[in-house]
């Protein structure tokens, strides 16, 4: 067989996208452990998904499952960090395909179990409001401590003038945690305040109160320390918890945001949570997901999962999950490509 000059170019793109699509990334994941950040604080569970050469399997895992290769060799370099806050009861796994696909596309993703709040151990949830919205941002930071220390690791996340590229992704009280690290402050007394007010409205989340506010030896409430994470410089805040929030304390973020409502929220009611940070943070890239329940943003489960909004499997009639999933997984690595290109 012979070819004239002018196949040339054509031979060449095909030899291209042959190599390109030879060299497409998967999923690895890893396990990691990282000891608690005071003394006597529980030890953090994470899963890592990175960029890997070796093939992926769909591997099941407990009533979830991850399309991965265990344990492969990473890549040499990933894009960023990115910092992945699961809800309250939730776990790791819940959204382990917007981890494989930032994985794919070029990412560390660090998947915490946070401690005392998770499907397992809900001690957490039994504290003060206080105590809740302290710990779990401080346990994510802790989750990017130990990756940027980490020998394997630290030297494979790209770095640029501002340091590091790390971002956040969170779901619900995930959503919440990544805005606490983006610089938002949460007032627990805006708790009270909103559910003496709109309880009727808001019900499921007016009724996850814990106990009441630990009292100082004066009698007052101490105040929350400071939250923000200086190295996160983008997050993803899907149907998060915005009512502790004021204002005043979203208007105060500085990096880019992007909110995803669920429209049909009955566990956090958009017009109280992501449409109230939606409004006050600024430059905010807001998302409407239409006929979408509060966890149209994680992994379907293979046997149902009750919730304090029923099932987190079930959707509304004619909401396709596996489609806006699908869409998400695109939409996800898009949006750090352009805060950190």
């Amino acid at each position: 067989m012979s070819f004239s000059p002018r196949h040339i170019p054509l031979i060449l793109c095909g030899l291209l996208l042959t190599t390109v699509q030879a060299m497409a990334s998967q999923a690895g994941m890893r396990q990691i452990t990282i000891p608690g950040n005071a003394a006597g604080a529980a030890p953090i569970v994470a899963l890592l998904y990175y960029p890997t050469q070796a093939p992926a399997r769909i591997i099941p895992m407990g009533p979830f499952k991850a399309n991965v290769a265990m344990q492969a060799a990473p890549e040499a370099k990933v894009k960023g960090l990115i910092l992945l806050s699961h809800g309250t009861g939730g776990t790791e796994l819940g959204h382990s395909s917007l981890a494989e696909a930032l994985a794919q596309n070029g990412y560390l993703v660090a998947a915490l179990r946070h401690p005392g709040d998770n499907w397992q151990d809900r001690s957490l949830r039994q504290t003060s409001m206080e105590s809740y919205a302290t710990a779990r941002p401080q346990q994510a930071s802790r989750v990017i401590d130990a990756v940027l220390q980490d020998p394997e690791w630290k030297d494979r996340i790209a770095s640029d003038a501002k340091g590091p590229r790390v971002g956040a992704v969170g779901h619900s009280a995930g959503g919440y945690t990544v805005l606490a690290l983006a610089g938002a402050r949460p007032e627990p007394g805006r708790f009270d305040a909103h559910c003496d007010a709109e309880r009727a409205q808001d019900p499921i989340f007016c009724g996850t109160r814990g106990a009441p506010p630990p009292a100082a030896s004066n009698g007052a409430v101490p105040p929350i320390p400071p939250l923000a994470d200086a190295r996160v410089r983008a997050v993803v805040a899907m149907a998060p918890m915005g009512a502790v929030f004021s204002a005043a304390s979203l208007a105060q973020i500085r990096i880019p945001v992007a909110v995803y409502e669920a429209q049909l929220d009955r566990f956090l009611v958009p017009r109280f949570h992501a449409e109230w940070v939606a409004a006050n943070v600024p430059g905010v890239e807001m998302h409407r997901v239409p006929n979408a329940w509060h966890f149209a943003f994680s992994d379907s489960a293979s046997t149902p999962i009750p919730s304090e909004d029923g099932d987190i499997s079930a959707n509304p009639p004619g909401f396709d999950r596996a489609a806006y999933l699908g869409q998400l997984q695109g939409e996800l690595p898009a949006f750090f490509d352009k805060v950190f290109n």
